[in-house]
């Protein structure tokens, strides 16, 4: 299936990839968001097989490219495009009602941030949204930021992403890492493997633990594997997430 761009702005990774079957059977719309520890190495390639597997199966899917770090990405580029991407679902004629994002890695953090944009102080990178998620799925996310940067997940990524450590722009964290937006009143599922040595497993089980405890549904589905089976979408991982967009696009957990 092949998927027509749309610009979304005018820098070159500022677009997406919207997948439209010729039979609908789902509702609503799946934002796929890649990782790769935002840097511009990395691409929306990285969701391609994912968005084409859940085309294939009657859901209208939005692969989502930002600017990342090394290409005019990083605070608050990544942040802001993100956000119009999201929002600019809002153009194109497509269910808006019901939107889920599914992100891998950075991907994750970054569908979790998105999801509680509505949560957001005014004027802050995101804040305001045309468009609200109604789920996310964090594919090996990385939701905690500070945890993250202070323990070396991604050598250095996270401050290079945010602009700093989070000794010297706490402001920063505290708008962009998903531990700290809480609580978001989004359903959030993560999936990880325990034997993922790109992103702890620690990373999603703290960050279902302190959802749950202030008041949020979230969920840990611990699947086998490494960092990059949860986007094998022959995997059953990925099987994970597909089951459960139907609940996550009405605001459930499944």
């Amino acid at each position: 299936m092949q998927p027509t761009r749309s610009n979304y702005g005018t820098d070159q990774s500022q677009f997406g990839e919207l997948y439209r079957p010729d039979d609908v059977t789902h509702k609503g719309t799946v934002v796929i968001v890649h990782g790769g520890f935002w840097r511009a190495q990395y691409g929306l390639a990285l969701g391609r097989p994912l968005a084409r597997d859940l085309a294939e199966r009657g859901y209208v899917v939005w692969n989502l490219e930002y600017r990342r770090v090394g290409d005019g990405g990083g605070w608050p580029a990544t942040f802001d495009d993100i956000a119009r991407g999201v929002d600019h679902l809002s153009t194109l004629a497509v269910d808006t009602a019901q939107v889920v994002a599914v992100g891998h890695s950075a991907g994750g953090q970054l569908a979790v941030w998105a999801a509680g944009r509505p949560t957001l102080p005014a004027g802050s990178p995101g804040a305001a949204p045309t468009v609200r998620l109604t789920g996310a799925v964090s594919q090996a996310g990385v939701l905690d930021l500070t945890v993250a940067e202070n323990t070396g997940v991604g050598a250095g990524a996270v401050a290079d992403l945010i602009g700093g450590t989070p000794a010297k722009v706490p402001e920063r964290y505290r708008l962009a890492d998903p531990i700290q937006r809480l609580p978001l009143a989004v359903p959030v599922l993560c999936v990880h493997a325990r034997g993922d040595e790109n992103v702890p497993f620690a990373q999603s089980t703290a960050y279902v633990a302190a959802a749950q405890a202030a008041g949020d549904k979230a969920a840990l589905h611990e699947v086998a594997g490494d960092h990059f089976t949860l986007i094998d979408p022959t995997t059953p991982a990925w099987a994970v997430v597909r089951d459960a967009l139907p609940a996550l696009l009405d605001g459930r957990l499944p």
